[in-house]
């Protein structure tokens, strides 16, 4: 994943001073080098770097960090306030028309991810903003383009324009602009061709298509993984055509992170969305005060509730919930919670959003679960109806029965039923408690929860408290 080098340096060069009762000039300037180190390792603009480090000096000499109760916390605030002004700090969302057409324009290099990304953001606007869209395929010089669009746009249920490849870009979008009206959509995406590199050709097409639908947006699709070229493909885009905003792609990969932290300044031009991955669903709004606080190892608690909203059958997860505090929990809940723990993808990546845990998620052997899950459902999955409500009546040749059909040991199958039953027990317990009073009610929970996170923002990196 994207920044996880960045992550590690910051979390090493943090812990060094919040563990100190004082802050010196000496320790003060040991952790800038380390944060100077961190930025240019993962690709950040030298000059966006060396301003960066002089803002934070400032800061910390204007606010009387040195003298401060939690000198070591309060940097750290100050570098976190930093990133967040450096990555934009407020979201750039698109705003779309409440009456008439709303006009995005798609443009990029070829293998960035453009036509995919047009699908997701159009599923974003369809879903979430509840628009309904119309997706044109006017990139002719690249025929699997409109193929791949036609197949975006049945997985997603959002409908696709297209007049295959032999009309000129500028006809396709005409005609596609006309059926948008008449057929009563409220937003276009066009999906304009890429090139391998910048050349007149290009842009004097897109400048033509720009001039014909006077575009609300235009979104560059830029990939995290070529580094501080994002900075130089989105000033040559910006300087013909006004881009007014980019979308991330391959953040999943590899890649340092670092043209990300630097385009917003050096272009002027906002991330407006992030791709996560090759699904679907794995497009999001860009937030820069989260991805701030994931940079710094501070979790994303926002994002994993939300995609726990938008991923998860959030009705058939409440009820699986009531019958393990009833103690009526079976194998069959068991299996709907593997299901839905599924549908939220890596538990990596879960793992990264929630503080505390985030440092433990590169230890995560991704293959080693999925495979273990997959087993465990495969079990379930090889029980009748009576032994998922009540594995006691398993018996040696049922056991044989369901490992053989599930492609696993007996062994492992008296592992998941021991498993099954301690948490049963351990949930039935926690009803019992909540029955009781002994155990506090949801609304001192969320309470208390509430206060955590505002511990943690105030003593991240796991920073002692001096009292």
């Amino acid at each position: 994943m994207a920044f996880e080098s960045l992550t590690e340096r910051l979390s090493k060069a943090f812990r060094n001073i919040t563990g100190k009762g004082k802050l010196t000039e000496k320790n003060m300037e040991d952790m800038l080098k380390e944060v100077r180190l961190a930025l240019l390792e993962a690709d950040v603009n030298y000059k966006i770097v060396k301003q960066f480090l002089e803002q934070v000096r400032t800061k910390a000499l204007g606010q009387d960090v040195y003298s401060s109760l939690n000198p070591g916390q309060m940097v750290v605030k100050i570098v976190r306030d930093e990133l967040v002004a450096l990555l934009g700090e407020k979201e750039a969302k698109i705003q779309y028309k409440e009456h008439g057409l709303t006009v995005i324009m798609m443009a990029g290099l070829q293998g960035t991810g453009k036509t995919t990304s047009c699908g997701k953001i159009a599923r974003l606007a369809k879903n979430r903003e509840h628009r309904k869209p119309l997706m044109i395929a006017a990139d002719v010089i690249r025929p699997a383009a409109v193929e791949q669009l036609q197949t975006l746009g049945k997985t997603i249920g959002v409908e696709v324009f297209d007049m295959g490849v032999d009309h000129p870009a500028l006809t396709v979008v005409k005609e596609g602009m006309r059926y948008a009206r008449a057929n009563d959509f409220d937003t276009v995406f066009i999906d304009t061709a890429g090139r391998l590199h910048i050349d007149e050709a290009l842009m004097k097409e897109l400048e033509d298509i720009k001039a014909e639908v006077k575009p609300d947006e235009i979104l560059l699709t830029v990939d995290a993984m070529t580094g501080q070229d994002i900075v130089q493909v989105a000033k040559s885009f910006h300087d013909s055509l006004n881009v007014t905003g980019l979308v991330v792609t391959k953040m999943d990969g590899d890649a340092r992170g670092g043209g990300v932290l630097s385009v917003r300044t050096l272009t002027q031009v906002p991330v407006k969305f992030v791709g996560q991955g090759e699904k679907v669903d794995e497009m999001d709004y860009f937030y820069p005060e989260r991805m701030a606080e994931r940079i710094l190892g501070m979790g994303d608690i926002l994002t994993l509730v939300e995609q726990a909203q938008e991923k998860m059958d959030i009705e058939s997860t409440q009820k699986t919930a009531e019958r393990m505090m009833a103690g009526t929990f079976t194998l069959d809940d068991m299996l709907i919670q593997y299901e839905q723990v599924s549908k939220m993808g890596p538990l990596g990546n879960m793992m990264k959003m929630i503080p505390g845990l985030n440092q433990y998620a590169g230890q995560i052997d991704e293959d080693k679960a999925g495979n273990e899950m997959k087993r465990q459902k495969a079990i379930i999955q090889s029980m009748t109806k009576e032994e998922r409500e009540d594995p006691s009546i398993l018996r040696a040749s049922r056991k044989n029965r369901i490992a053989k059909g599930s492609g696993t040991t007996v062994q492992e199958v008296n592992k998941l039923i021991n498993s099954y039953e301690k948490m049963k027990q351990m949930f039935k317990q926690i009803g019992l408690m909540q029955k009781s009073g002994r155990m506090p009610n949801m609304a001192s929970m969320q309470k208390a929860q509430k206060k955590a996170q505002q511990m943690n923002m105030r003593y991240p990196m796991g920073g002692k408290r001096r009292w």
